[in-house]
């Protein structure tokens, strides 16, 4: 499958894309298989919804706020473009009524608190976001039921379209990229140099020249890039501005706005310290994550979960690095999105699938590769700066205490952020030659992945999700 650059960083609401943004699309996409069974010849009608919940996304749901994602998907809202105020309505007009009345259907019972339903028992077998959408007819006959996976980072596939992707393999991959044109299309970190080095091209112009492949030219794509970016920075800038408790009931305080007015005052100042640049790094990564344990709009990068890393470190290279251009910035993001597409074909991107070192490790990898490119890194120096970034978050565990993107998520973005600046750093002083491939250290941290306790992968039922304080 073909990753673009928007398919890495997509537009959408907190605080998950997995356990928010993805149910949410794939509530949305059942209306549209409901349209289509409708029309088929003796279809019988359909009268009600429900929406079964497993896996994590039934442990950690209601922290997730998934069941309201799924009764926002069923309304019609879409992450990408879904009006606040227009939810809310609709919400409360839902409440009062328990009927759905989507375009093209006929009005669909549903009750909110009864048929958005948590199964804490095994998980479905294709992934550990797993949830079944069915629709009944008037006398509550089964009319369709269709299996969802919401794999990472806002992206949803149904059960025959896992299975699909499973068979397929890397072979496959590689043959349906070429069949649809791309020039170069590089299914992993060794192909992407040896095409570079042909070619004579820097990563982010071959990611360039295959996002333009199809009818989009480079000014549409950078219009587009430019909006990622500025839905990030100002994610950023929000975050910076508000402050008070955060939802959930764990009382989290905002800190990214004390902690920025701290730093401007210091600035210019003999007060600040020489690593001070490592708050800056973590106070614009808290600031996003903040705002996406609010619920607010946020960047997939390559999750919501890891959504501050690399804003952070992209908004360090235009604030604090010498000789910051937008063109640099761009080509950060290419880049950061070309090593996220590898690691989300090779190994993964979700929580509930390989633990955090899949969210925050694998955003930290893009942020080394971007912020090494952006300073003039060969390519040979973007892989490494990506291998070190990625090596050095394996293992990492996803344990969310009471199932919010909270703790210890907010604070994990800032160190990502660090690491991502010293691990670009590094590479830029070597000449690109190392001794772990990038192949070999996704190919680790999804075996890694694999070989992890459950307990340990978003399902907040081991680690410092059941370590708490004593109050």
């Amino acid at each position: 499958m073909f990753l673009s650059v928007f398919d890495i960083f997509k537009i959408g609401i907190g605080p998950s894309s997995s356990h928010t943004m993805g149910p949410m699309t794939a509530a949305e996409r059942f209306l549209d298989s409901l349209r289509t069974g409708l029309r088929e010849p003796g279809a019988g009608e359909v009268a009600k919804v429900t929406c079964t919940l497993h896996g994590s996304l039934a442990f950690t749901g209601k922290g997730h706020a998934t069941d309201r994602a799924v009764v926002l998907g069923l309304l019609g809202f879409r992450p990408d473009s879904v009006d606040p105020d227009k939810a809310e309505a609709a919400e409360t007009a839902l409440s009062s009524s328990h009927k759905l009345t989507p375009e093209g259907l006929p009005d669909l019972a549903f009750d909110p608190e009864n048929d958005v339903i948590f199964d804490y028992g095994p998980q479905l077998p294709g992934h550990a976001n797993g949830m079944v959408l069915r629709g009944f007819d008037a006398a509550g006959n089964l009319f369709m039921e269709e299996v969802y996976y919401s794999i990472g980072g806002g992206f949803v596939v149904t059960a025959a379209e896992l299975e699909g992707q499973d068979q397929g393999g890397a072979e496959a991959l590689h043959a349906e990229k070429e069949a649809h044109g791309y020039p170069y299309p590089f299914g992993s970190a060794e192909e992407m140099l040896q095409m570079g080095r042909i070619a004579g091209k820097s990563i982010a112009e071959m990611k360039w020249a295959n996002e333009a492949t199809h009818g989009d030219g480079r000014a549409k794509v950078q219009a587009r890039l430019d909006g990622v970016w500025k839905a990030m920075d100002d994610c950023i800038d929000r975050g910076l501005r508000l402050d008070g408790v955060l939802p959930g009931g764990l009382k989290v305080k905002r800190r990214a706005k004390a902690i920025h007015e701290q730093l401007k005052r210091e600035s210019g100042t003999n007060l600040a310290q020489p690593h001070v640049v490592n708050d800056w790094l973590s106070v614009y990564a808290m600031a996003v994550n903040e705002e996406n344990a609010a619920g607010g709009k946020v960047v997939t990068s390559p999750t919501n979960g890891a959504a501050g890393v690399v804003p952070a470190v992209l908004r360090y290279y235009r604030d604090h690095c010498v000789g910051a251009t937008e063109e640099g910035r761009r080509t950060f993001l290419m880049t950061a999105a070309a090593i996220g597409g590898l690691i989300k074909n090779n190994a993964s991107i979700s929580g509930a699938e390989v633990g955090c070192q899949g969210e925050v490790g694998s955003a930290a990898a893009m942020a080394a590769a971007g912020l090494c490119a952006a300073l003039g890194g060969t390519n040979e120096q973007i892989e490494n700066a990506a291998e070190i970034a990625l090596e050095h978050h394996l293992g990492m565990t996803c344990d969310p205490v009471a199932g919010l993107v909270q703790v210890p998520c907010i604070e994990r973005n800032g160190l990502g952020a660090i690491k991502a600046v010293s691990a670009a750093s590094l590479a830029l002083r070597g000449d690109g030659q190392h001794f772990m491939p990038l192949d070999n250290c996704i190919e680790a941290m999804r075996q890694t992945g694999m070989d992890m306790n459950d307990n340990y992968k978003e399902t907040s039922r081991g680690g410092l999700a059941v370590n708490l304080p004593e109050c």
